[in-house]
């Protein structure tokens, strides 16, 4: 559904703000699509870039996340659509506003600044919040219904698929343990069952405790690496020649998701490796403007700390 707005906008660093709106290279009376609103920096600056012949297709599944964005947006001279959904119906959006063709694309994926630092959503290990972690609040799955409705074995394979954590079994036993009690009801009670299930020595080494597990939680409340792997294929399939995508990971699960869509539709061809040459007849879609992830600059890294994981990756319809 498309929204009207009226709250006002709060602080936000875009990660590779400059560069992937440098990468799309952005034709003044164009079509794009930002498929991660978020905080509305990527979709300000294309459309910036934009005359009133252009048109911004702007996508989020967090209501809040369009408020934001209409504020933002308010003054542009493009034209601007928001549309609350989730970025994997790309295709069911644009079909529904008629366009068959778009100039470019981008997507900052994850979870948002805004999301991460709302004490309520229960997205941060770091804020006492009930288990949420929805990024669209009007969905009913919740990172509670998981984490007390789960069995041990399908706990401990989303711990270890979409968190990659080693101890992913021992922290599912501990879950299992803890609710046997009472229900894990919030996200300072989680964070402890994890502490007490990760010995003490692997404690001191790298990232918090927690930070695997509340990944994949969220990723598994949000079902995102297949909404990634929907959203990309119908960005595209909607891509005009020469038009470009641009997308932003933060983690391992999901640049390798982009880098593989994209190697897929580079490599089309799907003979046998002995062919000598190609009878299939499935031509390459797409060339890679960026063979291997752009990173993060020191500089940026060091105004905006949680940009250090980003990876951004870029191709174009051919």
């Amino acid at each position: 559904m498309v929204l009207q707005l009226t709250v006002p906008t709060q602080g936000h660093i875009p990660v590779f703000l400059d560069e992937a709106v440098a990468y799309l290279k952005i034709e003044k009376s164009g079509t794009y699509v930002d498929g991660t609103l978020g905080g509305a920096g990527h979709a300000l600056a294309i459309s910036r870039q934009l005359d009133s012949g252009g048109w911004l297709i702007g996508i989020d599944r967090d209501p809040e996340a369009i408020e934001r964005a209409r504020q933002k947006l308010n003054a542009v001279q493009a034209r601007v659509t928001l549309v609350h959904d989730d970025f994997r119906n790309l295709a069911a959006i644009l079909d529904d506003l008629g366009i068959s063709a778009i100039n470019g694309a981008v997507f900052d994926l994850g979870v948002s600044s805004y999301q991460l630092d709302d004490p309520y959503r229960g997205f941060s290990y770091q804020h006492p919040a009930d288990l949420d972690m929805r990024m669209d609040p009007t969905r009913s799955l919740t990172a509670y219904d998981i984490v007390n409705k789960s069995s041990a074995a399908e706990l401990s394979k989303i711990l270890l698929e979409y968190g990659e954590e080693r101890w992913s079994k021992r922290i599912a036993q501990f879950i299992i343990s803890a609710r046997e009690r009472a229900p894990v009801t919030t996200t300072e009670q989680l964070t402890e069952i994890i502490k007490a299930a990760i010995p003490a020595a692997a404690r001191r080494e790298g990232p918090h405790p927690a930070r695997r597990t509340f990944q994949a939680l969220r990723i598994a409340v949000n079902d995102e690496l297949e909404a990634l792997r929907s959203g990309l294929n119908a960005a595209i399939e909607h891509l005009t020649v020469g038009g470009r995508i641009a997308v932003i990971s933060f983690h391992s699960l999901e640049d390798r998701i982009v880098k593989e869509t994209f190697l897929r539709a580079v490599r089309r061809c799907s003979c046998p490796v002995s062919f000598p040459v190609c009878v299939c007849g499935n031509k390459p879609i797409l060339k890679l403007i960026t063979r291997k992830p752009v990173l993060p600059s020191a500089e940026e890294v060091s105004l905006n700390p949680r940009s250090r994981s980003a990876r951004l990756r870029v191709a174009e319809r051919i």
